[in-house]
C-alpha cells in the first residue's frame, strides 16, 4: 500500500519545525527596519534573544504536552476536573517562569506584573486552543482513514463474496454432457474439455485479481456460450455479436457472465423457439453490452436456487465498483427479457 508523503514522520517533523520557526520569527520579520542600526549585537540583545528562545521552547513544550499527554490521558478518559485544574496551575507556572527568566537574563525593562500576567494568559490560551485543535483534527483524520480502510476491506470482502456466488450448476451440467460425449466417443469431447479447462483457469487464476483485460473476459464469455450451445444443441438459438475493440481495456473479472448465465437460466427449458441474443461493443472508452432472451410467463418450470448470482447482486456489484459510471436497464416486453449495460471503462 502506498504511503502518502504527508504521512511520513520526517515530513511531519519538517512541517512542524517550519511552522514554529515562521511563527516565532514574525516579531522580527514584521518589525520596522532602520538603516542606522548597529552591525553588532550588544550583550543585552544577546541575553534577550536567549530569553526569547527559552520561552518559545517552553511554549512549544506546552503545545505538545497538551496534544499528546493531557488530551488523550485526561480529556479522552473524561477526567475533566484534573484537566481543568492543570489549566489553572500551568498558566501560574508560566507566569513564574517568565518572571524568573527575566531576572536570570537581566532583561532591563520596567517589569509590569499586570501586563506580564495578561500576556502570559493570552499566549497560554492561544497555544492551548491551537494544540487542542491540532489533536482533534489529527484524531479525526486518523479515524476517517481507519473507517475508510475498514470500508474498503468490507467492500473487497463483499465483492469477493458476490464473485464467488457464480453457480456451480453450470459446471455440473457441462460435466454431465461430457460424460455423454465420452460414452458416444464423440470428437467434440476434446475441444469441450479444452474450453472447460480454459474456463476453470480463468475462474481460479485470472479472476482472482482486481482487474483483467477485457479480451480475457470476452474469451471467457465465448467459451461459456460455446459449452452451453453444445449442451442445448438445436433446442436453443444463440446469436452473438462481439465487435472488435478500439483499444486495450480492463474490467473487473466475471462482471458480464451473470447476464449471460441468467439468459440461459430463464431463456431455455420448456419453451418453444428459445432464442438468446448477445451483443458487445466498445467504443470511445464505453462498453455497451446487451443480452436478450425469450421467456415464458406461463412456464411452471422450477429453477435451481443456486443457478446464477441473480440480477440483484449484479446491481450491487456494479454500484460498488462503478457508482454513477454505469447504467443498467432491465426490460420485459413482448416476450423478451432484455438487460442492457453501459459502462465507462475509464
Amino acid at each position: 500500500m502506498k504511503i502518502s508523503l504527508f504521512s511520513r514522520k520526517w515530513v511531519i517533523v519538517l512541517l512542524h519545525a517550519a511552522a514554529w520557526i515562521l511563527l516565532f520569527s514574525l516579531p522580527f520579520l514584521l518589525r520596522p527596519s532602520y538603516e542606522e542600526q548597529p552591525q553588532s549585537k550588544s550583550p543585552k540583545e544577546s541575553s534577550f534573544m536567549l530569553f526569547y528562545i527559552i520561552n518559545n521552547v517552553l511554549w512549544v513544550g506546552l503545545f505538545y504536552l497538551n496534544a499528546f499527554a493531557l488530551i488523550p490521558r485526561l480529556v479522552y478518559k473524561k477526567q475533566y476536573s484534573t484537566f481543568l485544574g492543570l489549566q489553572i496551575l500551568l498558566p501560574a507556572l508560566f507566569v513564574l517562569i517568565g518572571w524568573l527568566t527575566r531576572v536570570l537574563f537581566s532583561i532591563d525593562q520596567a517589569f509590569n506584573w499586570r501586563g506580564h500576567i495578561l500576556g502570559t494568559i493570552f499566549i497560554f490560551l492561544f497555544i492551548l486552543a491551537a494544540s487542542t485543535a491540532y489533536r482533534m483534527g489529527r484524531d479525526r483524520v486518523t479515524a476517517d482513514r481507519l473507517a475508510k480502510n475498514q470500508e474498503n476491506e468490507h467492500l473487497k470482502t463483499e465483492l469477493a463474496l458476490l464473485r464467488s456466488q457464480v453457480s456451480p450448476h453450470f459446471m455440473f451440467n457441462v460435466l454431465n454432457n461430457m460424460v455423454a460425449l465420452a460414452r458416444k466417443k464423440s470428437e467434440l469431447l476434446e475441444p469441450s474439455l479444452i474450453k472447460l479447462s480454459s474456463l476453470m483457469r480463468y475462474m481460479l487464476y485470472d479472476a482472482d485479481g482486481d482487474k483483467v483485460s477485457l479480451e480475457k473476459e470476452i474469451d471467457y464469455l465465448q467459451s461459456y456460450i460455446d459449452l452451453q450451445k453444445q449442451r442445448f444443441g438445436k433446442n436453443v438459438t444463440v446469436v452473438t455479436e462481439m465487435t472488435d475493440m478500439d483499444g486495450s481495456y480492463e474490467i473487473e473479472p466475471m462482471l458480464l457472465i451473470p447476464f449471460v448465465e441468467n439468459a440461459f437460466k430463464h431463456g431455455t427449458g420448456f419453451m418453444e423457439d428459445a432464442r438468446i441474443e448477445i451483443t458487445l461493443q466498445v467504443k470511445n472508452n464505453k462498453l455497451n453490452f446487451a443480452v436478450k432472451n425469450r421467456f415464458n410467463n406461463n412456464s411452471d418450470e422450477i429453477k435451481d436456487r443456486t443457478s446464477g448470482i441473480g440480477l440483484t447482486n449484479v446491481k450491487r456489484r456494479l454500484n460498488l465498483l462503478y457508482g454513477d459510471k454505469q447504467q443498467l436497464d432491465i426490460n420485459r416486453e413482448d416476450g423478451w427479457f432484455t438487460t442492457s449495460l453501459q459502462l465507462n471503462l475509464h
